[in-house]
């Protein structure tokens, strides 16, 4: 078999690994709010046939019943969105950020591009703010078991192409910096965190996956984009990290990118 037909994938830790085997189809750009809300931003996958699907290792793999049809799959160590997987249907997305290497594939398709956040656009330039700001911000993870508030609006928001950020959300991040003591905490009965590598610290709902926020190793707090419940009252200003990117997707907005932070 082929480099091409055999590719690996994982989460970031390691807690779950794959292989899927055989040519795979364009990549699905998904922008519903369930999608959002658990990867953090957007959440994109191409489709693997079960048999052409193997779990290597499963050790921290959950599943969260996201509908009466349809699983979502993520890692309960580090968060990590990996899978969708509509019930009986004998097929399996697998996110594409989870995908090792390159894959030759290319963005075929965008979903539900009517739910799009307010501070992109599925492909092209951000959106013109048509709308009042908001002076206050509702984030939630797709499950309700981790909510909180703080001051809107978002401002700027930083999409970041690094790899440990698209092995967690399954494509890339976008996310917005916040003053963490101003966080009005609702409910965080489901709140776990990870420790990365570089001493920064993820949250994250460990009953549903949902990507909440980041916590660097200087202090510095930011939040999902895809968490706020509503609109976020800012915009996408860069890209980070580009070095790293994912070879399925183009960025194609205009904005400035950068290959560090």
């Amino acid at each position: 078999m082929s480099g091409r037909d055999l590719h690996s994938g994982s989460c970031l830790c390691g807690g779950v690994a794959f292989t899927v085997r055989g040519p795979l189809p364009p990549v699905v750009a998904c922008h519903c709010t369930q999608c959002r809300r658990t990867s953090g931003h957007v959440w994109a996958a191409t489709t693997v046939p079960d048999e052409r699907f193997e779990l290597i290792t499963a050790s921290t793999l959950c599943w969260y019943r996201s509908s009466e049809a349809v699983e979502r799959g993520f890692c309960g160590h580090c968060g990590a969105s990996l899978f969708w997987r509509p019930l009986g249907s004998g097929t399996i997305y697998v996110a594409g950020g989870a995908l090792d290497g390159a894959m030759d594939l290319h963005v075929g398709e965008h979903w539900f591009t009517g739910d799009a956040g307010d501070y992109y656009c599925p492909e092209g330039p951000p959106p013109a703010q048509v709308i009042a700001p908001p002076s206050g911000l509702d984030c939630s993870c797709l499950c309700g078991a981790v909510r909180f508030g703080l001051p809107g609006p978002a401002g700027a928001i930083t999409a970041c192409h690094c790899t440990q950020c698209r092995k967690l959300s399954g494509h890339y991040s976008a996310s917005f910096d916040a003053e963490e003591e101003t966080v009005r905490w609702q409910s965080r009965s489901a709140l776990a965190e990870y420790e990365t590598p570089g001493g920064g610290r993820r949250g994250f709902c460990f009953r549903c996956g949902s990507s909440l926020w980041f916590r660097s190793a200087r202090g510095e707090f930011s939040v999902e984009a895809g968490s706020v419940v509503g609109p976020t009252g800012g915009r996408l200003a860069e890209h980070i990290f580009v070095a790293d990117k994912g070879d399925y997707y183009v960025i194609d907005d205009g904005l400035p990118q950068s290959d560090g932070a």
